[in-house]
Formats: C-alpha cells, structure tokens, sequence
C-alpha cells in the first residue's frame, strides 16, 4: 500500500509542472487536418460528392464530425461513463486518482483514473499508448503532463470532439462518425440515449460481447433513472452487436469510377462527371430494364461524351442491384460488337473513293470462301432487299452489303482503321477475326465505342477522353472530314433506316442526331450509339455471364435508354443543325436507273458525284482465280523463275485491266500470267477510268516462308 501512494503522489507531483515548461502539443486545426477517412470520395463536375470508396482496410474513419452534430445525448453519456468530473478538472482528476489508488488495493483488477483529455493525449501520441502490460511510471507521468498541456491551449468543446472523432469503438470502427453508422445505421445527430449508453459502454471494452456492453449501458442509465429498461437496451446490443455488420457506402452513384480512380485514403477527387445527370441515366437504365426482366435481360451500361472536350459526363457501368455481376464494368468488359462497326467500314470505303452514299450495293445470298470453310452471311431478318444504295444499306444495317464492303477494303485495311480509331481490344491479327469483322464478330468495348463514333462527331478527329479535369489532349485525323460528314449524315436519316427501323422508332428525336445500333449473335448483346452536335451517348445491354435475351433488337433494347438520354442533354437547348459542308463535300441531285429508291439529293466527296446512279445488268465481270482469300503455295522443287499463276476473270470486256497491289499489269481480256512473290496482296480488276470493278484478296506462301506482308 505504502508503494502505490507513493506512486500516486509522484505521479501528482510531476503532473504539477507548469504545462508551459512542455512542448506545446498540435492544434485542434492541425489535428482535423492530420485526420484521415478510410474512404475516398469521388466528386462530379460541380465539386458535389458522388461515390465513396473504402481504401484504407487497417481500420473504418468516416468523415471528421464536428461536436455540434454529435448527438447530445452522446456527449453526456461518454462523459459519465469516462470522465464525469471532464468540465471541472484541469486535464488530470486527482479525486479519480485517488479512488483509483483505493480500489486497487481492495481488488485484484486495476482500475484506471485516465480522463478524457488524457486519454485523447495518448491518442494524439502513440508513445504515450500502453504497451501489453500496461502503461510504465514514466508514460503515466507523461501523459498526464500531456494532458495539462492539452488543457492549458483547447477548449473543452475542442477536446471532446477530438477524442469522439479518435476512439475505437467496436472492432475496427474509429470515431463516432464510423459506430453510428456501422453499429446503428445513423448520423452521430440521431443517436437516442440508449444508444448513446451502448457506444460508451464500448469505449472501455469495444471487444465486448452483447451482455457484458449491455450490462454496463443499463448502469449508466441507472444513474439518472433507476427505472431504465434494461430489456430494451440488451435487445439493441443483441441486434448491434451481433456480428460484423458491412458498413455501406452512403454514396454509390458511380461505385465502378469511383474503384478506378480513387486509391488515396482521404481523397477527393475532381472528375468530369455531371452528378445530375449520372443519377438520371442510371435510373433511367434501371427503369429500362426492370420493363425487359421478362425478356431475360438483367444488366446494362450508359455512358456519355461531349464531343468537343472528351469528358465523360455520365458513366453507368452497370444495374446495380438487378445483377447478379453488379461489379462487373459494362464500359469496359469486352463484348461482341454488332453491326455497330459499319459505319468505319463504310467512311473507308467512301474515303478510298471505291463507293458513293448513292452506290448501289448487292444484298442477295453470298458464300465466301475462308480458310475453314465457307461464311455465308445472312440479315437479320433473313431477308434480302436484292439492290439497295450504300445509304440504305447502312441505313437499314443490312449486312450482306457491309461484307460485299469488306471484300473490297479488305480486313486488313479496315483492322489497322478500327486500330486508329482506338479498338485496342482488337489484340488478334486481322486474319483472326475474317470477314466476320464487318458483321461485328470482335469484341469491343463500350467506350471504345463511344469515342469512335465520337471521332465521327468530330470529323474524323480522335482523340482519347478523360474522367478528370484537365486541357484536352490534341487531335489526331482518322477518318477524312468527307467521308466523316457523309456517314454522318446517313446515321441521322430517318429514311435511309426506315427500310428495317420503320419510320417512327426510338431512334428517331425532335433535333438531328446520327445513331447506329448492333445486335450481336444469339441476341447476346444490343448496342445502341449516336451523337448529336454536342454529345455522344453509347448504352448497351445484355447479360454478363453472356446468356442470351428474348426478342430483344436494337430498337426494343438499348435504344430507349439512348433516346431517353438524348432528350435529357438536348432539354430546352435543341441540337443545331450541322455546319457548313467540309472542304471536298458537295450535295447534288441523284436519281437511280431503274427506280430501286427514290429521287434524293446526295452527299459526295467532291469528284465522285453522279447525277444518275445505272443498275448494271447482265452478268458483271469477276475475278475468277485466284479466289477471294485463297492461299497459293510455291512449289520448293521448281525454281521461282519458272513459276506462274494465272489471273482469269469471267464476262471480261474491252478495257478492264488488271491492277495488282496498286500496280497495273495489262488487259484482262485474256487469262495473264504473274510471276508470284511470297506475301499478302490485293488482285484488282479496274475500268479504263480506273474505277474497280471488282477485287479479291490472296496470299502466297513458298517454301519456308511465312505469313509476311506483299
């Protein structure tokens, strides 16, 4: 006994010294500002918080919460349950100490006199914190000079919101701000008091099991009302306190950007989002897709550009709570692509001056030959429209056309412009995707999407997009601004889709936009794509785990959400109509001999215009060998000097020749023979004006040489 009062007196004596003598401690100010949340939040455009994200897994800090949102009766409770003399003493209670020093020597545990300002000093200082056999003489001796120091420069306001901001609670939760909510679902400003009792039960023993915390909540309302119910306080520590409760994030609006961006504890990070219309597409997809539940259709993704700088405005990546894969990122998982990469193929060809907006293209049955077999590609009706204008044929998104279209640029040609328009999911040589390419048979994703069709947009300049403020990165020319500006205008026809789409759809809007949709195989993916003069709007739904929908198109599928967006961007501030023609574009009348499609007044590239657009009849002039996409070995054991293939084309007549790689060879009137070079080259036969007339693609292989370029 002598020994312990001696302790205590030493400890009173030392705690004696002038807390001027000590090292001054932090602010209040450099305290809030030290502090840092688990969580990181995301904001939008207009400094509003849109989605915050856990990081920091050691422990769960919510925001700092100021004493004024604390809930009174919390306050009060963790004073009587910690420090009931806190507004009398000066940073060290002598009577508690006292007490202390009594207790102990009539039981076997310890009992502690730390007060609230010392405790918040071993807080504030981890070397003041005890070690597993407790606090030494000298951190005792420490802290409570700590504590006198804290008092001598804070108010008591100031060091109660501190210590309320910095407790361990419960398990992992730290601060008032994290237990309200993972223990009671609530603000620190809606505690009643028997939760209030509960939480400073657990500041002493936040290990607590429910009983034991319940027990010690029930004596502190005992204190100022013997009659408390016990009963209910050991029912809401049941509940509380039953297990690990996952502490939701309060905001979620773009939880997949947020994963993306935010790495910091702490953190606050500016994007280019626009909150209120996040919320609106997400919901609007939501609503979307809660009217397709019966047709097998679960998820889905919005995103949507402004043309001129590249931010994301909206980025819904997926439905939430509808999915089974909510965490799955719709904007960038890879998917199967549609008919939505017609419109590259197309600008290419119109670029290369092969075709016209007012060609006539051939939509009738067509078997091509591939090194594993013949591709016969088919409409997605199952249908066949015989002869059609380009226009209506992307119009309408037939797709014999589109691969009648890709015979002649070849798919290497048109892999390296889906590169350049920023595909990078297109990893595979061109030869691994085919023909299949222009029907959609690679998979994208939707933000490449968006930004190629956003390239469009802008006439035929790509550049990347951006999530967060900054200058926009500069631009590069893909696509020329004619050939841009001409597909441009066929996607916002009405007319060239009326032929598949009808006239009344929702592709159709009170102000001009251009729009594509795609619908891949076995209805596993639907696209829905267009801009406006301002914006780009891509949506996509499906199923993750990629089952197929039931009757779901184009139209029935993505394309409400897209117009429903549209509206929402363009509401009050209409579209313009498009600028001026670009440099090299000229409108002229067309008429069609015979009548296929109706009189109209045409884009073209300035030197491919034709007043009148003849269907050609009889039997047109082909390629007869070698075949399209054939493969023709070298003999090793004949010298390469000695070796020939023969070039031979059907209904041939005066003035066709043959033009290989770029490079002509002489009339085609008669079969010629060509020396062949190992390599990949493109077999043309042209007109007197030039004009092709028809082409194939082949490659030759010799003896130990591979694939190589011609």
């Amino acid at each position: 006994m002598a020994r312990l009062l001696a302790r205590t007196r030493l400890l009173a004596a030392l705690a004696l010294v002038p807390a001027a003598a000590l090292a001054a401690p932090p602010t209040p100010e450099e305290v809030r500002a030290r502090y840092t949340p688990s969580e990181a939040v995301l904001l939008d455009r207009h400094g509003a918080p849109l989605a915050e994200l856990r990081v920091d897994r050691s422990a769960r800090r919510l925001g700092w919460v100021a004493l004024a949102e604390v809930s009174p009766a919390l306050q009060e409770a963790v004073i009587a349950a910690e420090d009931r003399r806190f507004h009398a003493h000066g940073g060290v209670d002598w009577r508690a100490i006292a007490a202390a020093a009594w207790d102990n020597l009539r039981r076997d545990r310890a009992r502690g006199a730390s007060t609230i300002t010392m405790q918040l000093a071993a807080l504030l200082d981890d070397r003041l914190r005890p070690s597993r056999g407790g606090r030494t003489l000298a951190q005792k001796w420490r802290q409570a000079r700590a504590a006198r120091a804290l008092e001598a420069r804070w108010t008591k306001a100031e060091i109660l919101e501190a210590y309320l901001n910095l407790t361990s609670f419960r398990g992992e939760l730290q601060g008032v701000h994290a237990a309200a909510r993972g223990l009671f679902g609530k603000h620190p400003s809606g505690l009643d008091a028997d939760e209030a009792r509960l939480l400073a039960a657990l500041v002493r023993a936040p290990n607590a099991g429910p009983h034991a915390a319940a027990r010690r909540a029930c004596a502190l309302a005992a204190r100022g009302n013997p009659a408390a119910d016990c009963a209910r306080i050991e029912a809401l520590a049941a509940v509380a306190l039953a297990g690990r409760r996952p502490l939701a994030a309060r905001l979620d609006a773009a939880p997949h950007l947020a994963r993306t961006l935010l790495e910091r504890p702490g953190a606050r990070v500016a994007t280019t989002l626009d909150g209120a219309l996040q919320r609106f597409a997400r919901d609007t997809l939501l609503g979307h897709l809660l009217e397709l539940a019966q047709r097998n259709v679960e998820d889905g993704a919005v995103l949507v550009l402004d043309n001129a700088s590249g931010d994301v405005l909206a980025y819904v990546a997926s439905s939430g709570g509808l999915s089974e894969a909510a965490h799955v990122d719709g904007i960038t998982a890879r998917r199967q692509a549609g008919s939505t990469l017609k419109p590259f193929l197309y600008a290419l060809a119109i670029e290369e001056r092969w075709l016209t907006a007012a060609s006539i293209l051939d939509d009738s049955p067509l078997h091509v030959a591939t090194p594993v077999g013949l591709y016969v590609p088919q409409n997605y009706d199952r249908d066949f429209k015989g002869p059609v204008s380009l226009r209506t044929a992307l119009g309408a998104s037939l797709n014999v056309p589109a691969v009648r279209t890709l015979l002649l640029a070849g798919f290497e040609r048109f892999h390296e412009r889906l590169l350049a328009l920023g595909f990078a999911s297109l990893t595979e040589p061109a030869a691994h995707y085919g023909y299949a390419l222009a029907l959609g048979g690679a998979d994208v994703t939707l933000l490449e999407l968006a930004n190629a069709y956003r390239t469009l947009a802008n006439g035929g300049e790509w550049s990347p997009v951006r999530f967060t403020p900054g200058a926009p990165e500069p631009r590069r020319r893909v696509v020329s601004a004619g050939a841009a500006r001409v597909i441009g205008d066929i996607l916002a026809d009405p007319g060239a889709r009326a032929l598949t789409f009808g006239l009344a759809s929702p592709l159709d809007l009170p102000f001009r936009a251009a729009v594509k949709t795609g619908t891949s195989k076995d209805m596993r993916d639907n696209w829905a794509i267009g801009f406006s003069d301002r914006y780009t709007v891509a949506v996509w739904v499906g199923n993750f785990p990629g089952s197929p929908m039931w009757d779901v198109s184009g139209v029935s599928g993505a394309a409400p959400v897209w117009n429903a967006v549209m509206r929402r961007l363009h509401d009050g501030m209409p579209g313009r109509a498009p600028d001026a023609l670009p440099a090299g574009v000229v409108r002229r009348p067309v008429r069609f001999e015979p009548a296929i499609e109706p009189p109209r007044t045409e884009l073209f590239l300035a030197g491919t215009e034709a007043g009148v657009v003849r269907l050609v009849t009889g039997v047109r002039p082909r390629i007869a060998y070698p075949g399209h996409g054939a493969i023709v070995a070298l003999d090793p054991d004949i010298p390469a000097a000695h070796q020939r293939i023969a070039l031979a084309a059907t209904a041939t007549r005066d003035g066709l020749a043959w033009a290989l790689d770029g490079e002509r060879l002489g009339a085609a009137t008669t079969p010629s023979l060509w020396q062949p070079r190992p390599g990949r080259h493109r077999l043309a036969l042209v007109d007197e004006h030039g004009r092709e007339v028809d082409a194939v693609r082949f490659e030759v292989r010799g003896a130990g040489v591979g694939r190589g370029g011609g």
